[in-house]
């Protein structure tokens, strides 16, 4: 660099003041400017949104473990450790226990009280669709699935029969009950009555369906809540 050459390295010569003090050119403020500024950060990556079906698993796991603590504060003679929990659905609480019950020959042999005291022989059923539905009047997905219940006795009064097991009521609580719901069909009373909730259990929580053919086979047990869909979609594989 030649004596007296003062650009800096820049390629801008820099401007001396009267007091040989040197001034940045517009050019140089320019340049400092732009590497002053302040950099672009990259975009933050989108969040993953949730699938429709996807949200409505999560609703639907959410409304019943709502329903399940709403039935444990509010039953009147506390929790009852012997029997069966809510179930939330088939795929988790059944397991391989549902599957094997499938194709097994349907112990019609019982005879169970139904509410009023009066006799009914599951035999006299044979001929007809069962849909065996082990429940409680405490359990909260339980009463989800009775207007479904109801509404598919009212559609195949002649090729189905709905049978309504109550695991530990008594028919004092079931009669209220029937009346308040309007249910159409059998309420029977499954309370003291293990050797019958054997012979279609185990049984890991409630409520529990047993769809039986109209040869007195086992079709499919649903442990868990269910859909009228789905309760219908196997009450017409069977018709």
């Amino acid at each position: 660099m030649r004596s007296g050459d003062r650009s800096g390295g820049f390629g801008v010569p820099l401007r001396e003041t009267s007091t040989g003090r040197p001034v940045v050119g517009r050019r140089d403020l320019r340049d400092n400017e732009a590497m002053d500024a302040p950099v672009d950060s990259p975009p933050e990556p989108a969040q993953p949104r949730l699938g429709r079906r996807t949200r409505a698993w999560l609703g639907m796991g959410a409304v019943v473990v709502a329903l399940t603590l709403l039935t444990l504060l509010s039953r009147p003679d506390g929790f009852d450790s012997e029997a069966p929990p809510p179930a939330a659905d088939g795929g988790t609480t059944g397991g391989g226990g549902d599957a094997a019950a499938s194709g097994a020959p349907a112990n019609l042999t019982f005879t169970l009280k139904d509410m009023n005291g009066i006799d009914v022989k599951l035999e006299s059923f044979k001929g007809k669709v069962i849909l065996l539905n082990f429940w409680a009047t405490w359990c909260g997905p339980c009463r989800i699935e009775i207007p479904y219940l109801i509404e598919l006795q009212t559609q195949y009064p002649d090729d189905l029969v709905v049978l309504g097991v109550s695991v530990d009521d008594t028919a004092e609580k079931l009669k209220p009950y029937a009346k308040d719901m309007r249910i159409n069909y059998p309420l029977l009373v499954g309370n003291g009555r293990q050797d019958f909730q054997d012979a279609f259990g185990p049984f890991y929580g409630i409520p529990v369906t047993v769809f039986v053919t109209r040869d007195g086979v086992i079709y499919k047990k649903h442990s868990g809540i269910a859909s009228k869909e789905q309760f219908e979609h196997e009450i017409k594989s069977l018709l």
